[in-house]
């Protein structure tokens, strides 16, 4: 099973350290090779060998053409996909210029004078910090979570604009995931067979030897 990580590796990044470890984990004893792709080769690169794409933490990535190719593929081709942190801001990103088709969508980090400012300022930087979290009823990150409330950690000062959520949500989005405030933390493509995209940093579990629901249900997605 070959999973695509869509991002530019950095060893001092403490989710580039847990994103293998929580595959290893949430795939158990069955074959699973986290296979890193830098973004500036993810521009030209092969894509259709891969089972599985994440799109990982720590953006701006070096080249933002190349993550959202890799975005793209994996949700025209419906192949199992995973963005935490970064990888859900880019996955929204992508979704904004390429099935809303508003092609200026931007992303404040790397362009700070954006017109269509999607990916925004947080209210309140999450660095570091953790939050009580509330699956919606009747999403498919319910289900995996199986619970109604979950307890997540962040790395991330940038998320959804609020402006921008209604034609999110029109275009296809879901909101899986919300915040004690009432701000989208996590989305999904529900006609989609696994697109997941998350603020918070589940593989952060892997850290303390636990399997994460979500990890499991991307590998499962891969394996099958």
């Amino acid at each position: 099973m070959r999973i695509c990580l869509i991002g530019d590796f950095n060893p001092e990044v403490l989710a580039h350290q847990a994103i293998p470890r929580a595959l290893a984990l949430a795939a158990a004893d069955d074959d699973v090779r986290p296979e890193w792709l830098g973004t500036e080769s993810a521009v030209n690169a092969d894509l259709a060998a891969y089972d599985g794409f994440w799109c990982v933490p720590a953006s701006p990535y070096r080249s933002l053409e190349g993550a959202l190719r890799a975005i793209r593929f994996a949700r025209e081709e419906r192949r199992p996909f995973l963005g935490t942190c970064g990888g859900c801001q880019h996955a929204v990103l992508e979704f904004a210029r390429n099935v809303l088709h508003i092609s200026a969508a931007g992303h404040q980090e790397c362009d700070p004078a954006t017109s269509e400012p999607v990916i925004t300022n947080l209210a309140c930087a999450l660095i570091e910090s953790s939050e009580v979290l509330r699956p919606v009823p009747g999403t498919r990150f319910h289900e995996i979570y199986g619970a109604d409330e979950i307890h997540e950690t962040y790395h991330c000062s940038y998320g959804l604009n609020s402006d921008y959520l209604p034609r999110l949500v029109q275009g296809g989005l879901r909101v899986g995931v919300l915040a004690p405030n009432g701000e989208a933390r996590a989305v999904e493509l529900p006609t989609h067979p696994f697109f997941f995209a998350t603020l918070f940093q589940p593989e952060r579990s892997a850290f303390s030897g636990q399997s994460h629901p979500l990890v499991r249900a991307f590998v499962a997605a891969a394996r099958s």
